[in-house]
């Protein structure tokens, strides 16, 4: 159980797990908060290869404040980044976890997301790499690709 409260589903690990094992099965999974805020439920598991694809969706995510009105939302989400090494050794994959939590998110929503995120993460053995994105331009691929290949050459 996080800080805030909020349980994280079981589906979460389990759809976590296919990804790491499944060989490119799944390649990104978005976890977001229940309606109830109580629970860490995935969104969607997808087999889609296009960054832009899934850039999209964590732009467009949307959320319910408390009023029950339809605001940007927050996100976590996880991504197998897979990359060339620019020695031209080959390609390389990272398992990627990215919190999600846009600028124009309502602040109660970014405050149980930062308060949950760590519980959530340290269920999902395997990580290589974290980001923390606010905008659009901190999810753009080349920004992305520069954080994840620190270090490789």
């Amino acid at each position: 159980m996080s800080q805030s409260g909020v349980s994280i589903n079981p589906d979460c690990v389990s759809k976590f797990n296919e990804l790491k094992l499944g060989k490119g099965v799944i390649k990104y999974v978005i976890y977001k908060l229940s309606d109830s805020n109580t629970e860490i439920v995935v969104e969607e598991a997808s087999a889609e290869q296009d960054w832009e694809v899934f850039r999209e969706k964590l732009i467009n995510a949307r959320s319910k404040d408390m009023r029950g009105q339809e605001t940007v939302g927050p996100r976590y989400a996880v991504y197998d980044f897979e990359y060339e090494l620019a020695s031209g050794e080959g390609k390389r994959n990272k398992i990627t976890f990215i919190a999600w939590s846009p600028d124009t998110a309502g602040i109660k929503a970014k405050m149980v997301y930062a308060s949950s995120k760590d519980a959530l993460r340290r269920s999902l053995n395997g990580i290589a790499a974290e980001l923390q994105a606010n905008d659009g331009d901190d999810i753009e691929y080349n920004e992305v690709l520069k954080h994840i290949s620190k270090g490789a050459r």
